[in-house]
């Protein structure tokens, strides 16, 4: 269990949320104590929340001490901490997959946490670029910083949404649903977890486009009711106009959507969902690739694509497999 284990443990937590966090970068972060025992696994987990650094601290905290009392809300939990910590955490060791930030934002900047705690090292796995960076240099400083090239790709393959989004451009996911032999054909093909999971995104997407035959064939809500989140703005890529298609379909009774035929320009953040003539339509287009796959065989047809994906993440949800992948060109 080395430097580069504990890392991996903090980036493969950050991954469990990767487009969760939209327009934030999806970041973990592990706790060790002074003797190496391991506190907490922590990640930022949506925008507007407690960062990854702070969840970690505050787990590590309630840990060592159960009667800590400590706020949920990011700004007072920061505040209380720095006042109530007793020193529990000093020499202790942070695996942070992004350069803590140096700035008060909606949320307070972390690496007060780390000096303030007395920490004795923070791992950083990538620097942050933007203007919440600068808290490697801080802790430098004071000569509890180490950054190197620690796991230094797995994190920049995390954050290659956020690098897009801080560029102002669009980020573009294609999300896809298949049977143990492929097939992408029927009815609920993910499990509820992996439903869950797609729902949490379209919650906080810009936009969801779809093709014009899945909206007449299928009559999808296309919405995040399993999460109670808010349904994404449409774009319907069709042959033909939107006002031609039947207003009675679920996804045209959602009060407060957007519809487009078209990808509007300030779009940073949008989701493709359809089947194998969309995927081989805009295949060439996306950034990334999301895959379920269950663990079923089913009669219909498989894919018939030819592609080559390299998986930058793996993982399961309730039963089924599910994968990040960019197209191999």
């Amino acid at each position: 269990m080395n430097d580069e284990f504990y890392m991996n443990l903090a980036i493969d937590e950050a991954w469990k949320y990767q487009f969760l966090t939209y327009p934030n970068p999806a970041v973990g972060c592990v706790i060790l104590d002074k003797n190496k025992q391991l506190l907490s696994i922590q990640a930022h987990k949506k925008a507007g929340l407690a960062h990854a650094e702070l969840e970690a601290i505050k787990e590590a905290l309630k840990k060592l001490n159960p009667n800590l009392d400590i706020p949920d809300e990011p700004n007072k939990a920061h505040e209380f901490i720095l006042k109530n910590h007793s020193n529990l955490l000093k020499d202790s060791i942070a695996y942070v997959s992004l350069e803590p930030c140096s700035h008060q934002g909606k949320t307070p900047p972390c690496v007060e946490l780390f000096t303030g705690l007395k920490f004795k090292k923070v791992f950083i796995a990538a620097l942050d670029n933007t203007k919440a960076g600068g808290g490697f240099e801080i802790l430098k400083n004071k000569g509890i910083s180490k950054h190197s090239t620690l796991c230094e790709e797995r994190a920049k393959d995390l954050l290659k949404p956020f690098y897009k989004w801080q560029r102002g451009e669009a980020f573009k996911l294609f999300k896809l649903a298949l049977s143990l032999n492929g097939s992408a054909l029927g009815k609920d093909i993910s499990s509820k977890e992996s439903r869950i999971y797609a729902h949490k995104i379209r919650s906080v997407i810009d936009l969801l486009v779809i093709g014009g035959r899945t909206m007449r064939m299928d009559r999808p809500i296309l919405d995040a009711r399993l999460v109670d989140g808010k349904a994404p703005n449409l774009c319907i890529l069709s042959h033909k106009s939107l006002e031609s298609f039947d207003k009675n379909i679920s996804a045209f009774c959602i009060k407060g959507r957007n519809y487009y035929d078209h990808i509007p320009k300030d779009t940073k953040f949008m989701m493709f969902e359809g089947g194998e003539n969309f995927l081989k339509s805009f295949k060439n287009d996306m950034d990334a690739f999301l895959i379920f796959s269950n663990s079923r065989f089913t009669a219909e047809k498989s894919l018939s694509l030819d592609l080559n994906f390299k998986a930058i993440y793996r993982g399961e949800l309730g039963g089924d497999s599910y994968g990040i992948y960019e197209l191999q060109k």
